[in-house]
């Protein structure tokens, strides 16, 4: 199954859905997407994501983000679009002032990230988003999208938890989650990100300190489990104690899920 559909202004496009389950069923294909923002999405790109037949959008960036780098939609759309306003601090973006007072060594971005993934789960905009989307799953028939802005991290974090509630098995959880190390990929989005953290710092990061930047590991998204258990006692605790995933709705959500 080729799962990157390659759209000519939305990076880290993809399917992950179609994956076997421990219930011997598989998820449902072509029905579940993962993205970065659509602000820069072309013509062709709403086209394209028009066809896929999006019931739902879970926009998981920050007010300001979206403020920043609206997202464009097919003309007409009329599926949900979740959202929510919520603003944890009053910097409107932490990771570039992260990246301002750095050294923008490979180490420091690669800190930055574990530290990210291992409070990402607890975040009350997450939370609440999280809990909305599984809610909202139940009565979507078309498929969904869920994207932040470069559809790797708190995308990732949401993807992982969709496939732990269908049952994927913890290597494909992984594997799917590696996706976005794409090499075509990082090869197009390096010169950009490099000119970016360039204007903001005045300084070069290292072709190194740019693949962690762009990329995930696969310790970030096993440290997000660890804080998950390590709070709440397992996953299932976590899902049903922070995020409303009770056995009614497990059990909906099973139908929605697998084919």
């Amino acid at each position: 199954m080729t799962r990157h559909l390659r759209l000519e202004a939305v990076e880290n496009f993809r399917d992950f859905g179609d994956y076997a389950t421990a219930s011997g069923r598989r998820m449902k294909a072509k029905r579940f997407y993962r993205s970065a923002s659509h602000g820069r999405a072309t013509d062709a790109d709403l086209v394209a994501i028009e066809a896929l037949g999006l019931g739902l959008i879970v926009d998981l960036r920050r007010p300001a983000e979206r403020g920043r780098d609206p997202a464009r939609r097919p003309e007409g759309f009329a599926g949900a679009i979740l959202v929510n306003d919520h603003e944890e601090s009053a910097d409107d973006d932490p990771w570039w002032s992260f990246v301002k007072g750095s050294d923008l060594s490979e180490a420091t971005f690669r800190q930055y990230l574990m530290d990210y993934y291992r409070g990402a789960p607890f975040v009350p905009r997450h939370q609440d988003l999280f809990s909305r989307y599984f809610r909202a799953l139940v009565d979507t028939d078309g498929a969904v999208l869920i994207h932040c802005a470069a559809g790797k991290d708190r995308t990732g974090v949401l993807a992982a938890l969709t496939h732990y509630l269908a049952g994927v098995h913890e290597d494909d959880i992984l594997g799917d989650f590696l996706l976005t190390n794409n090499p075509e990929r990082m090869e197009k989005r390096a010169p950009v990100l490099r000119q970016l953290i360039e204007e903001a710092t005045g300084r070069t990061p290292s072709d190194a300190a740019l693949h962690t930047v762009m990329g995930v590991e696969a310790a970030y998204l096993v440290e997000a489990f660890r804080a998950i258990e390590a709070e709440h006692g397992s996953t299932d605790a976590y899902l049903e104690r922070a995020l409303g995933v009770d056995a009614a709705l497990r059990a909906a959500l099973e139908a929605r899920l697998l084919a």
